[in-house]
């Protein structure tokens, strides 16, 4: 039996590669859309967001299809770097690439490994964490006092949320003193289901007094390798595609190099942000 186009054709797999490309573009803008938060929000907001990617099952139908697209592009870029590799096995006597393509394309291959190591460890220490680590505590109480609903996050630290000291009252049933600004008197409190508090892990990640400074210097340098991968396969996906004429062109070029450099700066920032400025 032979081959399917979609495994033996050259031109079927840059179709793929500029298809899964434009699609983990589109999840890297809704995760940093997510992960904004981080700096403009607080901790409940945040970890209701990432339970909210973890439980709606649509959302685990999207989460799936990126898992997919991103083992198929890896697997594809592979694939069609050994096809050229295998193509010309013998390099030219004279060359001088760096006058006929930039930097990111002729070393797309490299770069993509790169970010495929950062993806696998950013799983790691994050996405494993947050869904099969069993001794992360429910983080969550609701106070309800004269009418009123508020839902905060126990903690260690001050401010708008309860203390920790106030867990086993909470655990116990037992009535407690509200010690927000907003409520003074005696409140129920109720224990949360379902959270888990991703936003302590990550401050704690990123603010590791050992470790801390490392990992933000290297989520860093992964998103300078990200922007350079993104330089190239933004716009080669569309022409790829075939989608290339002199109205379009030029402005599909100026949106991915923006696209490129805003969105692994911003990513960038967060773990700088925690790092160095967040109390």
């Amino acid at each position: 039996m032979a081959k399917s186009a979609l495994l033996k054709s050259s031109i079927a797999k840059k179709y793929w590669m500029a298809l899964t490309g434009l699609f983990l573009c589109l999840f890297l803008a809704g995760h940093l859309a997510g992960n904004l938060q981080l700096i403009f929000s607080d901790a409940l907001h945040f970890n209701q967001y990432a339970l909210f990617m973890t439980s709606n099952p649509a959302v685990k139908l999207l989460s799936y299809v990126t898992y997919i697209s991103i083992l198929f592009h890896a697997i594809d870029g592979f694939m069609l770097t050994y096809q050229n590799v295998k193509a010309r096995p013998v390099g030219y006597a004279k060359s001088n690439p760096g006058a006929n393509s930039s930097f990111s394309a002729r070393n797309m291959a490299v770069l993509g490994t790169l970010i495929l190591v950062f993806i696998v460890t950013h799983m790691v220490n994050f996405w494993a964490v947050m869904h099969f680590d069993k001794k992360m505590p429910l983080q969550t109480i609701t106070v309800e006092q004269m009418g009123q609903k508020a839902e905060y996050f126990i903690t260690t630290d001050t401010g708008k949320f309860f203390p920790a000291d106030t867990l086993q009252l909470a655990q116990s049933g037992l009535e407690i003193r509200n010690r927000t600004e907003f409520y003074n008197k005696v409140a129920n409190v109720k224990m949360g289901e379902g959270y888990k508090d991703l936003h302590k892990i990550t401050v704690a990640f990123f603010k590791d007094a050992k470790t801390g400074l490392l990992a933000t210097i290297l989520y860093v340098i992964a998103m300078v390798v990200l922007a350079f991968h993104l330089l190239h396969g933004f716009q080669s996906a569309f022409q790829s595609l075939g989608l290339n004429n002199p109205n379009w062109t030029p402005k599909i070029k100026f949106f991915g190099t923006a696209f490129a450099i805003v969105v692994p700066l911003l990513f960038a920032i967060i773990p700088v942000y925690i790092h160095f400025f967040l109390k």
